[in-house]
């Protein structure tokens, strides 16, 4: 069984259009998400969210992979050390 790590996932949304699909990506994942912080932007018309997660890395990738695909947000992924 792999070992949870904890990761911050950084998200800017450009296309708030895509805000539907985003929220319906990180419910499906709910169960990992530990915290969530979103700041609309209405200045530049972007919303910046940060999403911390626990969960094992093939799922965080997976989350991370999901939320890149959509058109018009980005996301990087911090993650923790590994323990050994």
């Amino acid at each position: 069984m792999e070992e949870n790590r904890l990761a911050l996932i950084g998200i800017i949304v450009e296309d708030l259009t895509k805000t539907n699909a985003l929220n319906d990506i990180l419910h499906e994942y709910g169960s990992y998400v530990v915290g969530r912080m979103g700041i609309p932007y209405r200045t530049r018309g972007v919303s910046l969210i940060s999403v911390i997660v626990d969960a094992p890395t093939n799922v965080i990738s997976s989350l991370s992979g999901k939320l890149g695909m959509l058109e018009g947000v980005n996301v990087k992924t911090s993650y923790t050390k590994s323990k050994e």
